[in-house]
């Protein structure tokens, strides 16, 4: 007699076989066979009270790893509630996979529990998704879901298995199951050599380039050829999104405060990884007269929202490096006379910093956000990741933190999905145990999805988290006021005095309010002493906004 298999053992089997160790999950009877399949194949089952926290935290684990971060959930509410972080992952450019029950395929619209049309919701914010059609088929097409994956630049993908699909045991030799590693090509491409030498051509004709190095740096893992490609090229560098930490803080080629100058006053602007989207004000703040050159995974982001001079679809670090070679030996005159721009761009970043530096060490009480934000920057180490999840407060932090290393910032994205933090900080302590994972909240965000705090407790994932309390949804409160006037500015925004530091200490964690500016660091202190998931309550000034919130485009 040959051997059998279920169904969620071949989804275990599919797991494996793309190199993936956890899922992110709450349970529900549709989805169990997967659980006994993980057991098997030495997958973590890890726990969550929301699904939407199961599925930013396979977000959060894509980016940590560079591997897909697969969640799994229930059907009907289940796969619902992990819509937020599918499409979170969507605009994010993440890979991922969101495995979600569906009722029998023998009781298809019978109405049976929790059936929904999953696979119609799911599609336009995902690569792909599909029903498993048959129990044979499940370790094939969950490969399949993998490699859609990574078609053009990243993104998730959703499976829908019905119970009796899932639950069903077949021959093992009728089963597809596709092989570790021959499932999927690489999608490492170097650009068009033509693109790469006109691109080498302008460089040569610059004398005052500037580069922006976004997300895709760090999803291609470029680091290295971006730090060759500034350094050799003596280009100074922005970074935004995942590309945060491309140079370390200090570096001669790493500025921060003084883009908006660079973007007005340089002649060559290459953006790296990053569209033209409401961040970049769509393509609209940089200089008419500048030539604009455009590297990106997906073709359709190239020339969008604004013309370009040159697009170049490929992988950052293949098409830094072949740009660099290019360059070999037509460049130096001018490398040696970038230093006068360079010079002008430390100027302006440095009068920026003073500028700002007074509210940075302020002793102001209720504490101002900045002296929050620096003390933060001032605490993190080489090998803490940096994880800000919130509004007016994340703004703030936008402008001081930086993160000391590659990949260690992590931030939700374009769609700006409150709720991300504890995902992430559990993706990044479980994947990353070696790390420090510190979590910056807006309260407004820490509600959303705060009780998974029990989740890190019940799984040994200490993580340091700050709250910047300031009582309120306070970017959309600004925007009300200037709106609507003072009188109307709190309608609909205004939350509770919640002491979230005794909320800690009642799940078992480590917990301080603080309220002294001169304690925020000893608080700091304390919790990474502590070994336990932390949560440090920093009542802020609500009266305060950051530049970033005043500055948003819905309220003008």
């Amino acid at each position: 007699m040959s051997e059998t298999i279920s169904g969620g053992h071949l989804v275990a089997k599919a797991l494996k076989a793309e190199g993936v160790d956890v899922i992110y999950t709450l349970c529900g009877g549709h989805i169990i066979d997967i659980y006994d399949g993980c057991v098997d194949e030495g997958i973590e089952v890890i726990d969550v009270r929301h699904e939407q926290v199961a599925a930013h935290a396979a977000d959060g684990y894509a980016r940590i790893t560079g591997k897909p971060g697969c969640a799994v959930v229930t059907a009907g509410p289940g796969t619902t509630d992990a819509v937020t972080g599918v499409a979170n992952a969507f605009r994010a450019e993440s890979p991922m996979l969101l495995i979600g029950g569906q009722g029998a395929l023998s009781q298809h619209k019978m109405g049976s529990l929790q059936d929904l049309p999953h696979v119609d919701m799911m599609t336009p914010i995902t690569k792909f998704a599909a029903t498993v059609p048959s129990t044979e088929r499940i370790a094939d097409i969950v490969s399949m879901a993998f490699r859609e994956c990574y078609h053009g630049a990243p993104g998730p993908s959703f499976l829908e298995i019905p119970r009796d699909v899932l639950d069903a045991k077949v021959p093992l030799d009728k089963a597809r199951i596709p092989a570790a590693g021959q499932y999927r090509a690489s999608t490492r491409q170097q650009g068009d050599p033509a693109a790469i030498e006109q691109l080498a051509d302008l460089l040569a004709h610059s004398e005052k380039p500037c580069i922006l190095l976004g997300s895709q740096v760090w999803t291609c893992r470029a680091t290295d050829a971006a730090i060759d490609f500034v350094r050799g090229l003596n280009v100074p560098a922005y970074m935004n999104g995942s590309g945060r930490g491309t140079l370390p803080p200090g570096d001669p080629h790493h500025f921060q405060l003084s883009r908006r100058y660079a973007f007005t006053e340089a002649d060559l602007i290459i953006i790296v990884g990053t569209p033209f989207d409401f961040r970049m004000g769509y393509g609209k703040r940089l200089s008419p007269t500048a030539k604009v050159v455009q590297i990106d995974l997906d073709y359709r982001t190239v020339g969008k929202n604004r013309d370009i001079d040159l697009g170049i679809v490929g992988d950052a670090g293949l098409v830094l490096s072949a740009v660099l070679q290019a360059s070999s030996g037509r460049v130096t005159d001018t490398v040696a006379k970038r230093q006068a721009w360079m010079d002008e761009l430390r100027t302006v970043e440095t009068q920026s910093y003073d500028k700002r530096l007074p509210r940075q060490l302020s002793d102001s009480k209720p504490i101002d956000p900045y002296r929050l934000v620096h003390e933060i920057n001032e605490f993190l180490t080489e090998d803490t990741i940096y994880i800000g999840d919130g509004g007016d407060i994340v703004t703030f932090s936008g402008q001081v933190v930086q993160p000391k290393s590659p990949g260690h910032w992590m931030d939700p994205g374009p769609l700006g999905t409150l709720g991300v933090g504890m995902a992430f900080a559990m993706a990044a302590k479980q994947a990353r145990r070696d790390k420090e994972v510190l979590c910056l909240f807006g309260d407004g965000a820490f509600s959303l999805t705060g009780w998974d705090f029990e989740t890190m407790i019940r799984f040994d994932l200490p993580f340091i988290g700050v709250i910047g309390n300031n009582s309120s949804m306070n970017q959309i409160r600004y925007g009300q006021a200037a709106k609507y006037g003072e009188d109307r500015a709190r309608i609909g925004n205004t939350l509770g005095d919640i002491k979230y530091g005794e909320f800690a200490k009642l799940l078992g964690g480590h917990g301080e309010e603080v309220s002294d500016p001169a304690e925020i660091r000893p608080a700091l202190e304390r919790a990474r002493e502590s070994g336990k998931p932390s949560l440090i309550n920093v009542w802020v000034d609500p009266e305060v906004y950051a530049p970033g919130t005043m500055n948003q485009t819905m309220y003008k």
